[in-house]
C-alpha cells in the first residue's frame, strides 16, 4: 500500500503559526524542537462535507499529550480550530480532506535536548490535503514485525508524539515482505496494533480489540466500540495472541487516515474466508453513516 500524490495538492497553503504559505515555501526553524528531537505531538483529522469528525476528542488527545510532555504553553481549542478554518478556507477545501495537526514545543535559543532552551513556542502546523481513505476495500495483507511496541514503563503510548521511528522500522519490514502494513506486538507477545492503525478481530461473532497498554488511545477505535454498544454487537477488550489472529473469522483495522479496512491475510495465513466479512461491512456502514451526521462545522 503506497499513498499516491494528488495533483490537487500541488499548490496547497500550509499554516505555520498562523502564517499561510505555499507548500514549497513552508518551513520550520532548524532550532525547532520537532527538528531537534521529534519533540512534538500530532493529530490526524478528517473533513466530511465541511465537518471534522470527533474534533473535540482529537484536540483533547493533543492537549493531553502536550501536557504529558510538559509543554509550557498549549493553544486553546478555539485558537486551533480557528487556524483549521483559515487553512481550509485558504485552500477551498470542504470534503475528502485529511488534516495533520502538529504542535511542537517551539524554537530553542541553541541546539540541544534540554526543554529549558525553548524560549519561544509552541509551533502549530496545520497541513490539509485532499486525501480519501488510504486503504483499499478488498482487504489488506499484514506481516508481523520484529519491532515491539513500548509498554508504559518505556514510553507511554498514550503520548501521541512525533517520534515515529518504531512505526517506520516496522513499515520498512512490511515493504520488504510485500505486505500492506506491519502487525506489531508488545513485549509480552500480545497484539498491540499495526504500524499505523488499531486492530480488531471477529471471533464467534464477538468483536475484539487489544487493551490500550502498548497502543495509543484511538479515536476511531473508540467509535467502533461505541457503535458495538449502541447496536448490540458483542465486543470485548482483552489481550490477543497471534494464534487468535490466524484463526479469526474476520479482521479489520481502524484509524482516521483509513477509516475501517478489512485485513484478509496475516503472515501468509488467510483470515476467515479471505474476503471482507459481514461484521466488518456492517461496522463500516455504521461508521460511514455516523460521519455524515456528526462533526464540528469548520468549512
Amino acid at each position: 500500500m503506497l499513498q499516491r500524490y494528488d495533483p490537487r495538492n500541488r499548490d496547497i497553503k500550509v499554516n505555520i503559526n498562523g502564517r499561510l504559505v505555499h507548500r514549497d515555501e513552508a518551513g520550520v526553524s532548524p532550532f525547532d524542537s520537532s527538528v531537534q528531537g521529534g519533540d512534538a505531538v500530532w493529530e490526524g483529522l478528517r473533513l466530511y462535507d465541511g465537518r471534522i469528525f470527533r474534533l473535540k476528542e482529537h484536540l483533547a488527545r493533543l492537549r493531553s499529550s502536550a501536557k504529558a510532555l510538559a509543554f509550557a504553553e498549549i493553544p486553546s481549542d478555539e485558537a486551533i480550530t480557528e487556524e483549521i478554518r483559515r487553512t481550509l478556507a485558504a485552500n477551498s477545501m470542504r470534503d475528502g480532506v485529511h488534516l495533520r495537526l502538529t504542535l511542537t514545543r517551539g524554537v530553542k535559543v541553541t541546539s540541544g535536548m534540554d526543554p529549558r532552551l525553548n524560549q519561544s513556542g509552541p509551533t502549530l502546523i496545520v497541513l490539509a490535503e485532499f486525501k480519501p481513505p488510504v486503504y483499499g476495500r478488498a482487504g489488506l495483507s499484514l506481516v508481523t514485525s520484529s519491532v515491539r511496541r513500548f509498554p508504559p514503563d518505556c514510553l507511554d503510548p498514550k503520548i501521541h508524539h512525533c517520534n515515529l521511528i518504531q512505526s517506520i522500522l516496522a513499515k520498512i519490514e512490511a515493504n520488504v515482505a510485500g505486505a500492506d502494513d506491519a502487525l506489531m506486538l508488545d513485549r509480552q507477545g500480545f497484539v498491540a496494533e499495526t504500524n499505523a492503525t488499531h486492530v480488531f478481530l471477529v471471533t464467534g461473532g464477538v468483536v475484539e480489540t487489544s487493551r490500550e497498554v502498548a497502543c495509543p488511545e484511538g479515536i476511531t477505535r473508540a467509535v467502533v466500540l461505541e457503535l458495538c454498544r449502541r447496536h448490540g454487537i458483542p465486543h470485548a477488550v482483552r489481550d490477543l495472541t497471534l494464534t487468535e489472529v490466524y484463526r479469526a473469522e474476520e479482521m479489520f483495522c481502524t484509524g482516521t487516515m483509513g477509516e475501517l479496512a478489512a485485513v484478509t491475510k496475516v503472515d501468509g495465513r488467510v483470515i476467515g474466508s479471505g474476503e471482507v466479512g459481514p461484521t466488518t461491512r456492517r461496522l463500516s456502514d455504521l461508521f460511514a453513516a455516523l460521519t455524515k451526521v456528526e462533526g464540528e462545522h469548520v468549512a
